[in-house]
Formats: C-alpha cells, structure tokens, sequence
C-alpha cells in the first residue's frame, strides 16, 4: 500500500485565496504522487472564518480533502493542532493557505525527509531577507533570550511550514497546552531535524493577521510558555536596585557624618518610590502572566471546538 501525506492548512478569512491555494495544492499533489508515489489528502481548519472561506475552498477543491470547521476563532495554533488531530497519514506536511509558502519548498521538503531515514522533520527557516534591521535584531534577541538555559533550542525563524513523520505528529498531538506556542512544542518534542531556507512569497490577496501587537503577545506567549528568563532578569534588576539603594545610602551617610551635606528629602524620596514602585508593578504584572497560563492549563478545556466537518465524499453525495 502506498504512503500517504496528509497537506494541513489552517485559514482565516481567507476567501479571495481559496480559488488559486486549491489550484496550488492541485499542482503540489500532482508532483508529489509523480515524484514520490505519494498519495495525498488534503485537511484544511476554518479558524472561524466569517467571509464564507470554507464554501469557497469546499467548491474549489479536489481529490481527497476535509474541511475542519472550528465553532469559533481559536487561534492559528489550536487549528494546526485540530489538523495535526484529523491527520492520518505517514508524512504530514505544514503550511500556510495564504499562498506565501510555496510548491517548491514543499517538495524539496518532502524530498529532504524521504531521501533521509533519520530525519523526522524538515521545516522551512525564513531566512528575512525583506525584514528591517530593527525587525532582524529584535528577532534574533527573542531567541537568544527565549534558548538561554534551555536543554532544547527553538530554531530562529522557523514557523509552521515543515514537513514531518507520523510519530512526530502523535508526540505533538499527545501534548494538550491550553496556551500553545508551536514553535516551542516544534523544539520541545526533540526528533532530528533539518532545515531548510526560503523567502516566504507575496501574498496575493489581503492582509495579514499578524499585527504588531499579535507578535508581541504571541513572543510573551512563548516566554510564558517555555522559559523563566523574565522572571530571573526582573529578579537581577531588582537585586541591583537594592545594591544601588545601600550604595547609595553608604554614599548620603558619608556625606552627612565627614563634610556635613545636607541631603535633599523629598526628590531622593520621590526617585525611590517611583523606581521600585516601578519594579514592583513589572514584576507583579509578569508574575500575573505565568499564573493567568496556569490558570488556563487548569481549568483543562478542550483546546479546540469542531464545529463540523466538510469532506469531498460528502460534497460529491450531495451534489455540492
């Protein structure tokens, strides 16, 4: 029996792209079954989609497919894991239905983890060539922050796009976090792994979803999830705080006992309140984002809701 590739893609809003991402995923599963006798099925997730997206990729669609209809936006993260949960097949195959990850990639992908037997996942490494050089540095200090004591390494600039094997999927699919940072579970989970370049395509209709503030809740996300680095750098500035307040205390009694200057009470007052009152209200309010993740992996709701699911079998019995 031939191996079977299962292609998710997870959408939101995504109507105007449906026609050419269906005719993309044509093409791919073409070349995929020529170039590797792959049999392919397609899963898509409605991240709650309100512009009629999954109509749209339901009449355009062919071959084997399924649409996974979410009750209502999620999140990017919780529909991969909702496509990861209706997968099936022996290889699984990650990407974006906005038309930024590309057919070339996804087959030199495929290649790259067929071609070697201990390799478990390929994944697609951004390599920023368009990214700002302000956008770059934030980025690469993200990451050496986010791996510092780690006994695992996130990838820089590695996304959802890869391709994997079947036990890699059961491992991601058996870790049920309520707050869920993929590039995190990605690394977390271990399984060698290769990477390969790309330049993510233009998109070719809308906007993304990703605005400044998504990346910085999403990066806070990820440091919540996967490292204690804040907190021990909060912890350092308010240890040198301190050192600095008894310096500086050492420093006014000095004065006031060997030359008799008279310290000015109300400003040095004023500076000590507000820099560890300050400290404080950082420190609680990054305190208060460990326990609100705690809290939600605590109350032990399902990650995901189906709403239902859409499959060719079904549009060809009903004549949809």
């Amino acid at each position: 029996m031939a191996e079977t590739l299962d292609i998710i893609a997870p959408f939101l809003n995504e109507a105007e792209s449906a026609t050419a991402f269906a005719g993309l995923l044509d093409k791919l599963e073409a070349a995929v079954g020529a170039r590797f006798g792959l049999a392919v099925r397609k899963i898509l997730v409605d991240d709650g989609s309100r512009d009629g997206s999954a109509g749209k990729f339901a009449a355009a669609l062919s071959g084997s497919w399924q649409i996974v209809r979410l009750s209502r936006n999620f999140g990017k993260e919780a529909a991969v894991l909702a496509g990861l949960d209706h997968s099936r097949g022996d290889l699984v195959l990650i990407m974006d239905s906005d038309l930024q990850h590309s057919m070339e990639i996804s087959l030199k992908m495929i290649g790259e983890l067929i071609a070697d037997p201990e390799i478990d996942v390929v994944y697609a490494q951004n390599d920023r060539r368009e990214a700002s050089w302000r956008r770059s540095q934030l980025a690469r200090i993200f990451y050496k922050a986010i791996n510092s004591s780690q006994r695992f390494d996130i990838p820089e600039n590695a996304g959802d796009f890869r391709v994997m094997r079947a036990a890699v999927v059961q491992a991601l699919t058996s870790v049920r976090d309520k707050r869920r940072f993929n590039k995190g579970l990605f690394a977390w989970t271990g399984f060698r792994q290769k990477a390969v370049l790309y330049s993510p395509e233009h998109r070719a209709n809308g906007t993304s979803k990703w605005s400044r503030f998504n990346l910085i809740a999403f990066s806070l996300e990820g440091f919540t999830s996967f490292s204690v680095i804040p907190l021990r750098i909060i912890s350092l500035i308010g240890l040198l705080a301190a050192f600095t307040g008894v310096a500086y205390g050492v420093k006014v009694l000095f004065e006031v006992l060997f030359y008799g200057i008279r310290v000015p009470g109300y400003p040095s007052l004023m500076v000590a309140v507000v820099l560890l009152g300050g400290l404080n209200l950082t420190l609680l309010g990054l305190i208060g984002e460990y326990v609100w993740v705690t809290l939600s992996e605590s109350k032990d709701r399902p990650v995901y809701i189906v709403r239902d699911v859409l499959s060719g079998a079904e549009q060809a019995s009903t004549g949809k």
